[in-house]
């Protein structure tokens, strides 16, 4: 298919991310990545966005140091917070890897750049299905954030086109995500997905990111590339992971 359309891709480096990256690439798109340091403590995600970037021949490949460590809130940005292991999978309390307003931000950022490079489409990889509680990624939020989109900036009030953020794994399962991907040309074992690597960048296998990972990797049949410390252990039915 020919790229018609410039779009700005979310991109974190994650199995998410790459699956949508690609999903804009497959549509036609001219990709440009926007990719934060936000003072996570699995940065490392950083050098896979780098990677992927190549691999999918993004136009431009933007990095934004953005450093929500400074407020807190989050184990994510939190070294004095524990990452939470091995959480049951039917908890519904929102977990401390949530990052206060985070999807929000980034979304403000690329829409932003959007407008600079005379793009009306926006990719960004949110899940409400395998996904850990996140308010900021349920498609109420995106449908919110389209209408203020078009609100809030002028390209939108002028009239020069409608702004669009795409979700295209909104409501896919993880295995759903990998068996897109796959057949989309994505070799998984460029991403990374754990929130609390060691210092050789190897994955926990016990929080909940990577159990997610493993679990979306079994449904789907396919071999898991990632290198884990501890290998989750998946038991039970289709949507339970413990």
């Amino acid at each position: 298919m020919a790229e018609t359309k410039k779009a700005v891709i979310l991109l974190s480096g994650g199995l998410d991310s790459a699956t949508t990256l690609a999903i804009a690439r497959q549509e036609g798109f001219i990709c440009h990545a926007l990719t934060f340091r936000y003072g996570q403590r699995h940065e490392v995600e950083v050098e896979s966005a780098i990677r992927l970037a190549k691999v999918f021949y993004v136009r431009e490949h933007k990095i934004l140091d953005i450093d929500l460590g400074t407020l807190g809130g989050s184990a994510l940005t939190d070294n004095n917070l524990e990452v939470p292991k091995d959480r049951e999978s039917t908890d519904p309390a929102i977990p401390s890897t949530y990052v206060p307003a985070r999807n929000t931000i980034f979304l403000a950022y690329a829409l932003a750049w959007a407008e600079i490079l005379g793009a009306f489409d926006i990719f960004i990889g949110v899940n409400a299905v395998d996904y850990s509680g996140y308010p900021d990624c349920r498609p109420v939020f995106i449908e919110a954030f389209e209408k203020l989109a078009n609100l809030a900036l002028a390209a939108g009030v002028e009239k020069k086109g409608i702004f669009k953020i795409h979700s295209p794994i909104i409501q896919m399962t993880k295995g759903q995500i990998i068996k897109t991907g796959i057949g989309l040309g994505v070799d998984y074992s460029l991403t990374h997905s754990c929130y609390d690597p060691d210092k050789d960048g190897r994955a926990c296998g016990v929080c909940d990111s990577c159990r997610l990972r493993k679990k979306g990797f079994q449904e789907a049949d396919v071999p898991d590339p990632t290198i884990y410390v501890q290998p989750p252990q998946i038991t039970g039915g289709k949507n339970r992971y413990v």
